[in-house]
């Protein structure tokens, strides 16, 4: 599913110009990208808080995931599952080049299971591997 309106329609969402837009980009890039990244993209036709807006609802909704690499900045990808996968995990490995800066969802690769020690409750888990990627390698 690379459509946005057809991704907007599977998690019930209003179209609107904005939402179509940001899913282009992320179809377009297919890498994590920043609210400044889209922010640099679109800031001619959306303001900013319209793109927040937008991301917060799409994560609300399950359309994207947040990704964390080593720039402190939240950056935030398409989540790839079928219209009726509604329970998956954003659980998996992300690389960021070291070269172009690019971070991407490795989703074949799964996290370790990691026991906690009694007390500890999990919330969220991530994994960061670094390098080159195919593209400036």
């Amino acid at each position: 599913m690379n459509n946005p309106y057809s991704i907007l329609q599977s998690h019930k969402l209003r179209i609107t110009d904005c939402r179509l837009e940001i899913i282009q980009e992320f179809l377009n890039k297919n890498i994590a990208l920043s609210h400044s990244d889209l922010e640099e993209t679109l800031n001619k036709q959306f303001d900013r808080v319209t793109i927040y807006r937008t991301l917060k609802t799409f994560l609300d909704k399950d359309l994207i995931h947040k990704v964390l690499d080593d720039s402190g900045a939240t950056k935030y990808a398409l989540c790839t599952h079928g219209e009726s996968e509604h329970d998956h995990s954003h659980e998996h490995v992300h690389f960021k080049c070291e070269k172009c800066g690019e971070t991407t969802c490795l989703e074949d690769i799964t996290l370790p299971q990691i026991k906690l020690p009694k007390g500890f409750e999990k919330k969220e888990m991530s994994l960061l591997v670094q390098g080159v990627c195919e593209k400036c390698h």
